[in-house]
């Protein structure tokens, strides 16, 4: 099993709905979004995905979150942009995109700095 692993990072704003600490006030953060994909095999150049590929899937997502307050655009407007909920949003938007390729999505990790961060995955 191969495991390819690519990181980007975001810039956003966020508050937290009924959290009840400095965290329910708008602050910002410089978020890192690792995302981590299986493949069983490698294709006929010795590659298992184009690390190029993975970023242009991350794209179209990063532009919609990039120097935003998360909590204007969906899902956020209903649901609470915590770390976890921006983890399993990249990976389920990840996952419909990774339908037709030869990897699968085993795991994204948000860190909103470089002391903190939550990882989603199926396991």
């Amino acid at each position: 099993m191969y495991e390819i692993v690519v990181e980007q990072h975001f810039e956003a704003a966020h508050f937290l709905r009924g959290y009840q600490g400095k965290c329910e006030n708008i602050h910002g953060h410089r978020y890192s979004v690792i995302v981590r994909l299986k493949a069983v095999r490698l294709n006929d150049i010795g590659l298992a995905y184009d690390f190029t590929d993975v970023k242009r899937h991350l794209k179209g997502i990063l532009t919609r979150v990039d120097h935003t307050s998360l909590n204007d655009i969906p899902p956020f407007d209903k649901i609470n942009p915590s770390a976890e909920n921006i983890a399993r949003m990249f990976f389920e938007e990840l996952k419909m995109k990774l339908t037709d390729e030869p990897v699968t999505v085993s795991a994204v990790e948000i860190w909103e700095n470089p002391q903190q961060g939550v990882k989603f995955s199926l396991d």
